[in-house]
């Protein structure tokens, strides 16, 4: 049980702070696309002027929000979960069933992690943006490469798998008795973004 925990610790703190971070960030980038999409209506429905970026920007927020945020939603357990059968197991059978849906999902996500690498490091990465340019240090404007909106699959995912690891874990030291001493991970009250 000790080495369940100290194989934990560390998981468990990684998740703490890089997560809090990811979820300041999605905030910010959720708040970005709210503007680019109301830029977008301002210019296209009152101007009769559409611009050629905003969808695109919105898009590339919406991509990084996500591969945010998911990973917190996951460690909460806030994703849609069908759990009758778990509910309707005796305690026992329902931690190990629980487990090895989590095994499971990790191997899912193992996949996703190679999926998310090649589109990162592939051919297609090298290509651009169609409408969206930053600014490089010689004050040139040049396209943004598609890794940039690829590798936000690519961090949501190694995030995830970093939370199925402590889920694992806590679901292992849980089956074995230990679970009452575990850190609760659902959020306090005030902390609740939308419910």
């Amino acid at each position: 049980m000790a080495l369940l925990n100290a194989a934990l610790l560390p998981f468990q703190l990684f998740n703490d702070i890089v997560l809090r971070i990811g979820r300041g960030i999605a905030i910010v980038a959720i708040a970005c696309m709210v503007l680019a999409i109301l830029i977008q209506v301002f210019f296209r429905y009152v101007l009769n002027n559409a611009l050629p970026w905003p969808d695109e920007a919105a898009r590339f927020a919406m991509l990084w929000m996500t591969g945010l945020i998911a990973p917190l939603a996951y460690r909460r357990g806030g994703f849609v979960a069908i759990d009758m059968a778990v509910r309707a197991l005796p305690v026992r059978l329902a931690a190990v069933l629980s487990l090895i849906l989590l095994l499971l999902a990790g191997l899912v996500l193992v996949l996703a992690i190679r999926i998310g690498w090649s589109e990162t490091t592939g051919f297609l990465a090298r290509a651009k943006t169609a409408s969206l340019y930053y600014p490089t240090l010689d004050l040139d404007w040049v396209k943004v490469p598609r890794r940039w909106m690829m590798l936000s699959l690519l961090t949501g995912v190694v995030l995830l798998f970093i939370v199925n690891i402590e889920l694992i874990l806590r679901s292992l030291i849980t089956l074995l008795g230990g679970g009452d001493r575990l850190k609760d991970l659902a959020p306090p009250e005030d902390e609740i973004m939308a419910e």
